[in-house]
């Protein structure tokens, strides 16, 4: 629990290892003994036969709701599941309270599935400004955690995206097409070139992890919902990577964002990803 005259950063430096905790304890209670186990009542479509919820992630989502408020008096939480309840909920992002971001099982349809591509996503945000972020890969015992000026973790080692290696295409994971307009299908078509080697990418959480570790060069996502982008993002710069929108400016959490967007490895990735997809707009 905060204290009355402590700032975000002591709590941070206090209570990181709680959030964790937190983290741990929903998807051991809620997503892993749902792991290919799910039965049909407990998957639901929302938009559509791609875009799935189940009741790990509802159970998951409450749970942390409880728990991370009850860390910090007087934040608020935007779930995913919650804003699909409810929209106004989102609009927490543009208030002055500290601000937990939440997506409970990052990568559903891999989950629905039985792969074990998916994650939980967690980041506190305040003003606008990532502040920390809690990425775990449940089912891969896989843990990152990045707080803005102190570094991006993997299982206690530190991140370094570094540069690409010279001489071989980028691998970029573009927006997969089952969730892109003709216009960004239009746009993402442009990272079809020589030197580059666009791919429909999985779970956007497990997307950036791989840009933060070196893994991947480049994301190019089309949409704006922070719980997919928030965690992630901050991984990526804490890691020495950075992230474009087509105006050249970095993705903004609290959305108006000029689409599509990347996140690379490095400055000079992202910058020949983002003019890429700019002069396809």
């Amino acid at each position: 629990m905060i204290e009355q005259t402590e700032t975000i950063e002591e709590f941070l430096a206090r209570c990181s290892a709680d959030v964790e905790e937190a983290v741990r304890k929903a998807a051991a209670a809620e997503i892993l003994p749902r792991f290919r186990r799910l039965a049909a009542h407990e998957v639901d479509q929302k938009s559509g036969p791609h875009d799935l919820v189940t009741d790990a992630d509802r159970l998951a989502e409450l749970r942390l709701t409880e728990d991370l408020g009850a860390l910090l008096p007087g934040s608020v939480v935007i779930g995913e599941e919650a804003v699909h309840a409810d929209p106004a909920v989102y609009e927490a992002l543009q208030g002055d309270a500290p601000v937990w971001i939440i997506d409970p099982v990052d990568g559903t349809r891999q989950f629905v599935h039985g792969d074990d591509g998916f994650c939980t996503l967690v980041a506190l945000v305040r003003r606008g400004v990532v502040i920390a972020s809690w990425t775990y890969a449940a089912a891969r015992d896989q843990f990152a955690t990045a707080v803005r000026g102190r570094g991006a973790f993997l299982d206690g080692e530190r991140l370094v995206a570094g540069p690409p290696e010279p001489g071989r295409d980028l691998v970029v994971a573009t927006s997969h097409p089952d969730y892109t307009t003709d216009e960004q299908k239009r746009a993402l078509r442009a990272l079809w070139t020589d030197g580059l080697a666009p791919r429909p990418c999985g779970s956007a959480g497990l997307e950036y992890l791989a840009v933060a570790r070196g893994e991947l060069d480049a994301v190019a996502f089309s949409w704006e919902a922070a719980w997919d982008h928030a965690a992630g993002l901050l991984l990526v710069e804490e890691a020495g990577g950075t992230h474009l929108t087509l105006t050249g400016e970095p993705f903004r959490v609290t959305g108006g964002n000029a689409l599509p967007f990347t996140a690379a490895r490095d400055a000079a990735t992202a910058r020949r990803v983002a003019d890429l997809l700019r002069t396809a707009s």
